[in-house]
């Protein structure tokens, strides 16, 4: 068996989720809601809702660089989807409020993720080292390492789906029941946030078949 397949399938999966991604908001962040409201307002409503009040919603530079920080209960939405009113731009925010709704009922997925961040963050930090001497010199206890990093990876990326899936159906919730999108312009909102879950189908793909190509060469020892 051509063992090589297990990153190439991966890597075009990748590539088409980035591309289906970046069509998919381009296409909806030029129609803009009926509501006229932006996505920083869209993300405090839909907290607001739960009671949340205590995160602060700031702008940042950088295109789809949305995410909400438990640590510090901070969303951060990138500057076009901060004071967008477009679909995309409500869609986004609304997901990123929906992880700040996980983290306020204690969802346990959610938890977990955050539990995973320090060895994550480590396992990312040794990767170089894996890639170098592993992959181009063959050094076996580096490939053995690998598969430690790999290994972290994939049970990350794995808990990470049900996250983002849940802060996506959250966020639609919300958008449609607070009035914010009519029934015709979430289906905006669903294909942005349906295309954006694609990335991390691919993330979590991708790091699955690093580590079956790893375990396949220290079979092949």
């Amino acid at each position: 068996m051509n063992y090589i397949y297990f990153i190439i399938i991966p890597f075009v999966l990748g590539l088409w989720a980035q591309m289906r991604v970046s069509g998919t908001y381009r296409k909806y962040s030029e129609i803009g809601a009926r509501s006229g409201i932006t996505g920083k307002e869209a993300a405090a409503y839909v907290m607001r809702r739960f009671g949340i009040t205590d995160v602060e919603i700031i702008a940042i530079r950088g295109m789809l660089s949305d995410h909400y920080n438990p640590a510090t209960k901070q969303l951060a939405l990138s500057e076009q989807n901060y004071y967008g009113t477009s679909l995309a731009a409500l869609g986004v925010a609304a997901h990123e409020a929906g992880h700040a709704i996980q983290h306020a009922v204690g969802y346990k997925a959610l938890q977990l993720r955050m539990a995973l961040v320090p060895i994550t963050s480590f396992s990312t930090k040794l990767l170089p080292f894996v890639l170098i001497g592993g992959f181009l010199f063959g050094m076996l206890g580096l490939i053995k390492l690998g598969i430690f990093v790999y290994l972290v990876l994939t049970v990350f990326q794995l808990v990470t789906l049900p996250v983002e899936f849940d802060a996506s159906r959250r966020a639609k919730k919300e958008l449609a029941g607070l009035g914010i999108v009519t029934s015709d312009e979430l289906v905006g909102v669903n294909k942005t946030l349906d295309a954006a879950g694609l990335t991390y189908v691919a993330a979590f793909v991708a790091s699955l078949g690093n580590l079956l190509y790893l375990l396949a060469l220290t079979r092949d020892e």
